[in-house]
């Protein structure tokens, strides 16, 4: 069974960086697209943004690209994502998921693996 573990969650204040990262084990194939999500307390969960293993090739939600950057390292199977500039409204628990395949995407539903989420709280 794939395994996706988060980490680099944490309190932050405004203006201030995190560095997220996904390490994923037990792997099938090696063509796979890593995606980050959120979920503020009350709100749906939302696409950030996504990229492709074969090519390196990402895909970002709208307004998040900027301040948030996608990157992958292949050979230690972990995907990063590196937020600038967070703001309060970025307070959220940050998922990161996996589907098959090169189909660059942010629906939830075409993702078959998640992890656990880690917390990232912006505040002063």
């Amino acid at each position: 069974q794939l395994q996706l573990v988060e980490s680099g969650g944490g309190l932050v204040q405004p203006g201030g960086s995190l560095r997220l990262a996904c390490e994923a084990s037990r792997f099938t194939s090696d063509d796979y697209i890593i995606a980050w999500f959120r979920q503020a307390p009350g709100k749906e969960r939302e696409g950030v943004a996504c990229i492709s293993s074969r090519d390196g090739g990402a895909f970002y939600e709208d307004g998040m690209k900027g301040r948030f950057t996608i990157s992958r390292d292949n050979a230690k199977n972990t995907a990063y994502l590196q937020m600038n500039s967070l703001k309060p409204e970025d307070t959220a628990i940050y998922y990161c998921a996996l589907r098959w395949g090169a189909a660059l995407t942010l629906l939830p539903g075409q993702f078959d693996y998640w992890g656990q989420g880690t917390q990232v709280t912006v505040s002063s």
